[in-house]
């Protein structure tokens, strides 16, 4: 027996199980060291991994926040190994709103269901589903696999990938391509037709703080230097401004595909006239045509009768690739002289070519078990770890390969109440794994 499972267990027959458990362990990350952390997922992660012969590495960035690393010989040891990561961390979630309690993982209705079931313990279990059964059967990768799951994703991170592309180069110096979340995932188009969604590119983060800094008084005497009616106008403007649109080259690719498997023109006067087709991630792809800045907090005074000398508010703002330069300008041009901005959290954009070997992989495993497979690839409009670990020069996919019902609302599960993932969406992504590991 392997921990209450057979030894001769498959990949499909256990996948549901280490998905469940893993969620099962809460690791909600509130964006300081508040929450439990990783470290009780990262040693169950390590003790699966150990169990079928290998030797994961526990990197800990600090108490609790816990990373762990191994290295998979592959068939060909002369070929640069491929990266494969995903993030143990989740967002936290209030057990009130939901059907089912977010750390239970129950199984019903055919899905497994808590935070983190799509973003992202779906994509650990089916890593650690496949790694272990090729691992007990002695089957080889086609090249080295470096496997990290890691900390603190949800809050930008600074405890998991960042620390380990600072502290630890070496685990990834020789690493030239990645995948991990927020790809993969299938759009029917009708007539037994899929697309799979492939990220090649994201948007960049820009965290702010804005700050407007006037003449404190009282508040019965009239005011002309007030720093929460400078910063209110401020925020307005942001929050109501539209910024042009731009169709970078990966967005326009993937409208061209949507246009071409619902037979239609595509047509650039009505953008998003096509988007609209996309039924549940419309709302994903809608927020990649623009750069975008959304005011999440304001902050400002503490008596009602007293004018304060400063206000704040915090901002999301989020960036095209190639955009950066345009963006800022812009921000700063509605912000006026008398606000100033600084970075809580800066992150870059990030976009690479949707060609290449691995393309060529995914395509191929994605059609050995969907023959209505097309691949696309798309643009992410929130952030990964993908980030920190292009700042090695490794190539970046999205490549969480789920057969989902049409009628899913994909984009919702992400942060979203009773998040849940298809037992055949689990299951369906390791066959597909294993084969692309294989071809990779």
């Amino acid at each position: 027996m392997d921990g209450g499972r057979r030894m001769d267990v498959t990949g499909e027959e256990e996948v549901v199980g280490l998905c469940s458990e893993l969620i099962a362990i809460d690791t909600s990350n509130f964006g300081d060291h508040s929450g439990p952390g990783e470290r009780v997922a990262a040693e169950y992660v390590a003790e699966k991994l150990a169990e079928v012969g290998v030797e994961p590495e526990i990197y800990e960035s600090h108490p609790k926040r816990s990373n762990v690393v191994v290295r998979i010989p592959g068939a060909d040891p002369s070929r640069a190994p491929l990266l494969v990561h995903g993030h143990l961390d989740v967002v936290p979630a209030a057990a009130e709103d939901w059907s089912r309690h977010p750390f239970a993982g129950e199984v019903a209705d055919g899905c497994v269901w808590g935070r983190g079931a799509i973003d992202m313990k779906n994509m650990d279990a089916m890593m650690l589903a496949t790694l272990r059964d090729r691992l007990r059967s002695g089957r080889k990768p086609a090249r080295d696999l470096v496997v990290a799951f890691v900390a603190d994703e949800e809050a930008g991170g600074t405890w998991g990938a960042k620390y380990l592309v600072r502290e630890h180069p070496e685990l990834f110096a020789d690493c030239t391509e990645a995948i991990s979340e927020v790809g993969g995932f299938s759009l029917d188009v009708g007539q037994d037709r899929r697309l799979y969604l492939i990220e090649t590119a994201e948007k960049g983060i820009a965290w702010m703080r804005l700050t407007a800094r006037g003449t404190a008084g009282h508040g019965s005497m009239t005011n002309d230097d007030n720093a929460v009616t400078e910063l209110a106008d401020a925020v307005a403007r942001l929050g109501r401004h539209e910024f042009p649109l731009r169709l970078t080259k990966t967005v326009r690719t993937l409208l061209e595909e949507v246009c071409e498997a619902f037979g239609i023109p595509f047509d650039e006067n009505d953008v998003e006239g096509t988007v609209a087709r996309m039924g549940p991630v419309a709302r994903m792809v809608g927020a990649t045509l623009r750069n975008s800045v959304n005011p999440t907090g304001l902050e400002a005074g503490y008596k009602v009768n007293v004018i304060p000398g400063s206000a704040s508010a915090l901002v999301d703002g989020r960036f095209l690739p190639g955009e950066e330069e345009s963006f800022f300008a812009e921000v700063d041009r509605l912000l006026g002289p008398n606000v100033t901005r600084e970075f809580i959290h800066h992150l870059p954009a990030v976009e690479t070519d949707f060609s290449g070997g691995l393309v060529n992989a995914m395509g191929e495993s994605l059609r050995a078990e969907d023959p209505g497979a097309t691949t696309v690839p798309y643009c992410l409009s929130g952030g990964t770890d993908a980030k920190h670990f292009s700042d090695l020069d490794i190539r970046n996919f999205g490549f969480v390969p789920l057969r989902l019902p049409p009628e899913m609302d994909f984009a919702g599960m992400f942060h979203g109440v009773d998040e849940r993932v298809p037992v055949d969406g689990l299951t369906f992504g390791v066959r597909v794994l294993d084969r692309f590991f294989d071809a990779c």
